[in-house]
């Protein structure tokens, strides 16, 4: 429970071992990332089955394509040298051959959304040509800089709505093997409008699928859609990517800052994503530029930092991971050093679970508590707890194994599979004990508990703060005789 910022890490079908996988897990990671572009059901299978198998607790996230629009091979597959002044012909053809004076993309209709003096960006931006004129399904372009164009690299138009379907045929597979394959969340890219989300929420919803999207912001739409989207995903990432294209660079970290606040707000958590170590690719240390980025990251509250390239083929995956974690963790220590501000939370809201999740978080500022438990079949009453982001750890009783998994993206919450009791309160007394022997509790910590006196899924309806030794010892030990009694509770000096 050191760290209360989850990370998520990509990983290649590539490497991806059982001894790869134990090592990220013991360093911090909590869910793992499959990019669906490089992956076919095989590799899939493969990274989940190795995931499945070091922890249950870990999250399993698949990103879709999205809309993104890409060159197409180079002629004979080398790189073309591309020089300032080159004037280059641009075309939608799928099937066609890059070479210099011709570069296709695949997205064939591309001469129909774009007009003269709009930028095409290709490669991340390393490739820049002003749009000169348009012929007959012909752009011709002018290149602004020099660089070195390679096969089946991203092309970025900012400004520019480009009109393919938020979802492709792959990208339709890849979410169909997703379910049959029982991973945790899909994280779709390039969202632009809540319609997107809700394309993706239909499959799910009518193969009876409890994956939960989440939905990636790297365009100027999406962040003028963002509130709408908001309402209809489970979470956000930012993927600072293709945003910093789309966007002026130095707009990102006022958007990232927004988006967290509003993600906050909404109780939904939201991932920072995008060469956060991007130097510890090839190098075993991290910039100092990138430690700062990262404990920003924190101290503006983010749930979920995330590792692309660092993990998925970098040379120092694991101490990526362990910089990573060592970051969150010191951020963290400043952020609970700091005083108690009310600002920092999200308005409470006319809603039960809102208003008792409030006041268990700041029983730690005013009765010194020490953890916050709570009983989670669907994990909302923890995502509100998380929410808050409080000082101290969210201890969170799942009645169902897959909800573990979801909670491994929010903030602060440690979530623990308990199978169902007779009653709730037999099921708070199992809980205690087994945090107890996990050593995530003491006898005499003095906990906020947050339940539910209704049942499964009945939502929150209580607030209860007392000592663990207390609630244990007073419990009626007739309704429990096979479990051993429990000593009463030291008297306090």
């Amino acid at each position: 429970m050191k760290k209360f910022t989850k990370i998520v890490a990509t990983v290649s079908d590539k490497r991806c071992d059982k001894d790869f996988i134990q090592r990220l897990f013991e360093n911090g990671l909590n869910v793992v990332r499959m990019n669906s572009a490089h992956l076919n059901r095989e590799g899939f299978e493969k990274i989940i089955g190795n995931v499945r198998a070091v922890s249950d607790r870990i999250g399993i996230l698949m990103d879709t394509k999205g809309p993104e629009v890409r060159t197409t091979t180079n002629h004979e597959d080398t790189d073309i040298e591309i020089h300032e002044g080159d004037k280059v012909n641009v075309i939608g053809c799928p099937d066609g051959i890059t070479t210099h004076d011709t570069i296709c993309l695949s997205y064939p209709q591309i001469a129909e959304d774009v007009k003269p003096g709009a930028h095409l960006l290709i490669d991340d931006g390393e490739l820049d040509f002003v749009i000169d004129s348009i012929e007959d399904g012909t752009i011709h372009c002018t290149a602004t800089n020099n660089g070195t164009l390679g096969s089946r690299k991203s092309v970025n138009i900012p400004g520019v709505r480009i009109n393919l379907p938020s979802l492709t045929p792959r990208d339709i597979t890849n979410i169909h093997t997703a379910i049959d394959l029982d991973i945790d969340f899909i994280a779709h890219s390039f969202v632009r409008t809540k319609q997107d989300v809700l394309d993706i929420q239909a499959i799910l919803d009518s193969r009876g699928s409890h994956i939960k999207i989440i939905a990636k912001i790297e365009n100027q739409e999406g962040i003028d859609n963002f509130d709408e989207i908001l309402d209809v995903a489970y979470g956000v990432m930012i993927a600072r990517g293709d945003l910093g294209i789309e966007v002026p660079a130095e707009s990102i970290p006022g958007i990232q800052n927004d988006l967290i606040r509003k993600c906050i707000a909404a109780h939904k958590p939201v991932i920072v994503a995008t060469q956060m170590l991007h130097s510890m690719i090839t190098g075993p240390r991290p910039t100092r530029a990138e430690v700062t980025d990262i404990a920003n990251a924190v101290y503006q509250r983010t749930d979920a930092l995330m590792l692309s390239g660092e993990t998925a083929y970098g040379k120092y995956p694991v101490e990526a991971i362990a910089t990573m974690s060592r970051i969150a963790i010191e951020a963290e220590k400043t952020l609970r050093n700091m005083p108690h501000d009310d600002k920092n939370h999200p308005k409470m809201e006319n809603d039960v679970t809102s208003f008792l999740t409030h006041q268990a978080v700041d029983s730690a500022e005013v009765l010194d508590t020490r953890a916050i438990i709570t009983d989670s079949y669907t994990g909302r009453t923890a995502r509100y707890i998380a929410s808050f982001r409080g000082k101290n750890p969210t201890l969170a009783l799942c009645y169902r194994q897959y909800v573990i998994r979801l909670l491994a993206l929010s903030y602060g919450v440690f979530p623990v599979y308990l199978e169902r009791s007779a009653t709730s309160r037999q099921y708070l007394y199992t809980g205690l004990k087994q945090l107890i022997s996990l050593g995530l509790l003491e006898n005499d910590y003095l906990i906020a508990y947050i339940g539910g006196a209704y049942g499964e899924g009945k939502g929150t309806s209580f607030l209860e703060i007392n000592r663990v030794c207390d609630i244990l010892s007073n419990y009626d030990e007739y309704l429990l005789p096979n479990l051993e009694s429990t000593e009463q509770c030291k008297p306090k000096n």
